[in-house]
């Protein structure tokens, strides 16, 4: 086993998660407290990683040690992770994985150069062009927001009048929405799968199936979870889409084509595993916290 001097868990919002994982380091003996990012303040011109240069509520001593990151907010992650990374900290998961994880287009970049499967996908910023790109991919195509999480804001769209319905109110909302990236509808199961990946290891997997009347698997829309075996091939493409977006502790999502077999459509780099670890019966919340301990 490694040694951490002291563990640090960012957060935004207390989810089951991050209580897991607070509960697990404690019984592991370490020294952890759990920081509401909302609340720190970091000195961008001191030098060094002394702990001087943060400062946090009324905590007076030096914040030394590691820091996973499990802040929601896409944003607050990665300025936040920037400045501990600047700083000399080492952080979980890492900028680049919070970048590129983050933003579902960067993700399918990283994983089509490492040659992840993925289902196809095309980049439009106009209204004209975007159309091209849905003829390009046929009905029903999938429209999603670049950043965001939970299912919200993604939409299937089954035919020309939806387009038109759906890019209107986008051109209407904050230029973020303005970017365009389209999905293929794979051909799957009811259901895709969500696999927890730490390091070189699955920790666990579930499938997840939609709720009445949606066609989304999210959990919060309603979902049910079955356990899900981790196959050799699973195991190896969950490994290598960690890998490519540069993480150490993440969600991959991914759905069954009879033709292709696995393909990956998301990485989430402050996963929610509360699901896989009441299904599979795995203590995924331990096994994260082994992990970085173990890693230093």
């Amino acid at each position: 086993m490694g040694s951490v001097s002291k563990l640090y868990i960012l957060y935004d919002l207390v989810r089951w998660e991050e209580k897991a994982l607070y509960d697990a380091a404690v019984r592991k003996g370490l020294y952890v407290k759990m920081l509401d990012s909302k609340d720190i303040l970091i000195d961008l011109n001191s030098n060094g990683s002394n702990g001087s240069s943060i400062i946090y509520g009324s905590i007076s001593e030096p914040l030394n040690g590691i820091f996973l990151q499990r802040c929601v907010s896409y944003f607050r992650n990665l300025h936040l992770t920037a400045a501990l990374e600047a700083k000399g900290y080492s952080v979980i998961n890492p900028f680049q994985c919070s970048m590129i994880a983050g933003n579902k287009l960067f993700a399918h970049l990283a994983l089509i150069k490492h040659g992840v499967n993925a289902p196809r996908s095309m980049l439009a910023f106009t209204q004209d062009t975007v159309f091209k790109a849905i003829d390009a991919l046929g009905y029903p195509v999938v429209l999603k927001p670049t950043v965001g999480s939970w299912g919200r804001l993604i939409a299937l769209i089954r035919d020309r009048d939806a387009a038109e319905a759906v890019v209107e109110d986008r051109e209407h909302m904050f230029p973020l929405y303005h970017i365009y990236y389209l999905q293929e509808y794979v051909r799957r199961p009811p259901r895709d799968i969500r696999a927890i990946v730490a390091g070189d290891r699955v920790l666990g997997a579930i499938y997840r199936y939609a709720g009445d009347g949606q066609w989304k698997t999210n959990m919060a829309l309603g979902g049910r979870a079955e356990p899900c075996p981790i196959s050799k091939e699973l195991e190896d493409i969950c490994i290598r889409a960690c890998k490519a977006v540069n993480g150490e502790v993440v969600g991959v999502d991914l759905m069954e084509d009879e033709a292709r077999g696995l393909l990956v459509h998301e990485v989430n780099p402050t996963t929610e595993f509360k699901n896989v670890a009441r299904v599979s019966n795995s203590k995924i919340a331990d096994e994260i916290i082994d992990y970085i301990v173990q890693r230093e």
